[in-house]
């Protein structure tokens, strides 16, 4: 079995993206963090996640993240499931962050996007049935 462990981001605040994540998902926790270089730039990084995923956030990001609504090579969005999608735009909503689109309408899932303080997008789904056929149901565009 194979499954994802961490996704490494580069972020500008670690504190302000904390901020995001941790109403996001309120049983993860800090698990390790420290000091370092990165081809000659100082960085400081954590790993924010539970016993068994992750996410890193390394604060040596200059820029701006990728257009979203453009074309340019580069993460779109990742997507997280949750078994209740109310609680999450409710704890995000609290923190000041607010849902950037809905997606699709779909008898047998629900899902958001919200743009993170670094520009990068995440979904998150709530599935509303078991049955794979209609969880992974898309009508043609």
């Amino acid at each position: 079995m194979i499954h994802l462990e961490h996704i490494n981001l580069v972020v500008t605040d670690i504190d302000h993206t904390l901020s995001f994540y941790r109403a996001a998902f309120p049983h993860w926790h800090i698990r390790g963090g420290g000091q370092g270089n990165w081809y000659g730039k100082p960085r400081s990084w954590v790993h924010f996640g539970d016993d068994y995923q992750y996410l890193a956030f390394n604060d040596d990001g200059e820029g701006e993240n990728r257009d979203l609504t453009g074309h340019q090579v580069g993460l779109a969005h990742f997507a997280f499931v949750t078994d209740n999608i109310e609680a999450v735009i409710q704890r995000l909503a609290d923190e000041g962050f607010a849902v950037d689109k809905d997606g699709a309408v779909n008898p047998h899932r629900r899902n958001v996007y919200f743009i993170d303080p670094n520009g990068y997008e995440v979904e998150f789904v709530q599935y509303l049935s078991d049955l794979p056929a209609q969880r992974n149901h898309y009508e043609a565009a």
